[in-house]
């Protein structure tokens, strides 16, 4: 394990639980640091909005993304089981669960995957989403790496609640609700920019989010300003 990533990754959710971060930004770097990390081929955050119901947050890319959707759209899988449980789910083998999840474990394999760990986002007994992690090949999930996977997610959820009141539950729904918001935005700024660059999707979040970062902005307020038209971001969809 890149030990020098490690720390940074740690001293990055450190640095977002005292700023004014930006909840899908730090949601991908999750992510991605997941998959720097863990040996994982993939990640994706499913959080539940304020009438509990999942949302795909960040994804490592696309693929994951739309699988992540197409779980949720068929309600069944190893994200929904954690979230519900409020237990870790892990599946070395996805062609050995097909009775348990039989449209789920045919599109993952589809995907390219062959095994997946879920894991609660969670402090003390509230649930507020799941931490996916898939692999391409199947095999077991490093025993080391499982309780680093599950630290990750908790400093995240930590950080989703840095902010929360004597009404913390409220605080929270608020919250992810603005971020619900911020995604729709952010989708439809992908779209936008794809199309006209003439590049894929994962591109063109890449292209947003650089933009974002190079001019320290929020990237739900970037994606709006792109989608709106309502100012020049020279250097942005040229």
């Amino acid at each position: 394990m890149n030990q020098q990533l490690l720390a940074k990754t740690f001293v990055e959710l450190a640095d977002n639980l005292v700023a004014d971060f930006d909840l899908i930004d730090f949601l991908r770097l999750l992510t991605d640091r997941c998959v720097g990390m863990l040996d994982a081929s993939a990640a994706g955050v499913l959080l539940a909005d304020r009438n509990g119901e999942l949302r795909v947050m960040a994804a490592s890319d696309e693929q994951v993304r739309l699988l992540e959707l197409f779980q949720l759209q068929n309600d069944e899988g190893p994200c929904l089981d954690c979230f519900r449980t409020g237990a870790p789910v892990t599946v070395p083998d996805l062609s050995a669960v097909t009775a348990r999840w039989p449209r789920f474990a045919v599109q993952a394999r589809r995907s390219g995957f062959g095994a997946v760990q879920a894991l609660p986002m969670r402090l003390r007994d509230e649930v507020v989403g799941a931490l996916n992690l898939f692999r391409a090949t199947p095999g077991p999930f490093d025993p080391a790496a499982t309780p680093l996977a599950q630290a990750l997610a908790d400093v995240a959820t930590i950080s989703l609640l840095q902010q929360r009141t004597a009404h913390r539950s409220t605080v929270l729904n608020e919250q992810l609700q603005t971020a619900l918001n911020s995604r729709v935005l952010i989708e439809q700024a992908k779209g936008k920019l794809a199309e006209r660059q003439g590049v894929d999707m994962e591109r063109a979040f890449t292209a947003l989010r650089t933009y974002a970062r190079a001019h320290n902005r929020r990237l739900s307020d970037v994606a709006r300003a792109f989608i709106d038209n309502s100012e020049p971001l020279t250097g942005l969809g040229s």
